[in-house]
């Protein structure tokens, strides 16, 4: 993608398989491709569709906590150049872990259809807006209504972008060139870390 000779990775969750959501598995896969990637020194381009971490008594024992930050620790470690597409669903913990400006992207870029937000609408607006729907006389129809209402103000990538966490929102048909544009301004990147033989990773 980058030139004769030059290669990029996709990291990208499958959202035909439990909605693209982290478990401890999953979690495990992601964090040992990304450290590789940043081994070799191949940049990595993460397309986002993450509904978040997988809920669950079974994923709480066998340690999601654990596995789930080493994704984190992967992405934030790692100096090659990291650039962010979301392309639809970016909820919570699952928006963070996958590079997100927070784990230190060089450049996030998001699609109109992207929903950046602590939860899904449908469940966000039962939570925040629980009084309004219980006391309406149509429950349902004030329900949808919230709904809209939290999609129009918080569930949308231009509340990210006002707040610096998106560098731009752009159109499908300007991926794969703004892409391009963006590993060109960061493939000679340098980052400067304190001397240290390595981190303590979360195993």
């Amino acid at each position: 993608a980058q030139g004769a000779g030059e290669g990029v990775v996709v990291s990208a969750p499958q959202p035909m398989v439990l909605a693209g959501v982290l478990d401890c598995d999953s979690a495990d896969k992601a964090a040992r491709f990304i450290r590789f990637c940043d081994s070799f020194n191949i940049p990595i381009i993460t397309l986002e569709d993450m509904p978040g971490y997988l809920p669950g008594v079974d994923q709480e024992h066998a340690g999601v906590i654990r596995h789930g930050a080493k994704v984190l620790y992967a992405y934030s470690e790692a100096t090659v150049p990291k650039i962010t597409v979301i392309l639809r669903k970016a909820y919570g913990g699952g928006y963070i872990a996958m590079n997100s400006r927070h784990l230190g992207a060089d450049f996030m870029f998001a699609w109109p259809s992207a929903e950046i937000a602590v939860m899904g609408p449908e469940g966000a607006a039962n939570i925040i807006f629980r009084k309004e729907i219980m006391e309406a006389e149509d429950q349902n129809a004030m329900r949808q209504e919230k709904v809209k209402e939290y999609i129009e103000k918080f569930a949308n990538p231009y509340v990210a972008a006002s707040k610096g966490f998106i560098d731009s929102v752009i159109e499908p048909k300007e991926t794969r060139a703004l892409l391009l544009h963006a590993l060109k301004l960061s493939i000679l990147k340098e980052e400067y870390r304190p001397a240290k033989k390595h981190g303590i990773p979360p195993f």
